[in-house]
């Protein structure tokens, strides 16, 4: 396995794990919203930045496994995931990979991937979307998923460097 694969299968688990235990409807006083697995995204992909290919391929299947479990909007995430990736690929063309411009770029991805979850789900008219919803549940996602982000960041950077060149075969 490689080390993207594993933060990968971790973030998944860890969002289940949390999903499943940690209130966040309207009204709870829960400020962790976990999205660990697009957030994995991001963190991938300076791993994986020397086969795009694969990481548009990975960033699919993320996409609709994320369907499966927690959507039930079959390929809309697999879809969106593979959006959002080539928006990872265009912020790494421009910004440096450091701890500022992580939380910076995981503020952006979350408001991007909460706003057009948000409006498909209103277009299709499949449950009542307001902004004042749409605002809480961004505002309460960032601080989890910045934390995990960073987390991960700083585990990724401080491995040794025959860690981090492994790629997937």
């Amino acid at each position: 396995m490689t080390l993207s694969i594993i933060i990968i299968i971790v973030s998944f688990v860890l969002e289940i794990i949390l999903n499943n235990f940690l209130p966040y409807m309207i009204g709870d006083l829960s400020l962790f919203t976990p999205m660990f697995t697009l957030i994995s995204l991001l963190i991938i992909y300076p791993l994986l930045k020397k086969n795009i290919k694969r990481y548009f391929i990975i960033a699919f299947i993320m996409g609709i496994i994320y369907d499966l479990l927690f959507t039930n909007l079959l390929f809309f995430n697999g879809i969106l995931f593979i959006l959002i990736a080539y928006l990872i690929h265009l912020l790494y063309k421009y910004f440096e990979f450091n701890i500022l411009n992580i939380a910076i770029e995981i503020v952006l991805i979350i408001i991007i991937y909460e706003t057009t979850t948000a409006l498909v789900i209103l277009s299709l008219n499949l449950v009542p979307v307001t902004t004042s919803k749409l605002i809480y549940k961004i505002s309460h996602s960032l601080i989890s998923n910045i934390i995990y982000g960073e987390l991960l960041y700083l585990i990724i950077s401080h491995l040794p460097k025959k860690y981090k060149s492994i790629s997937i075969n």
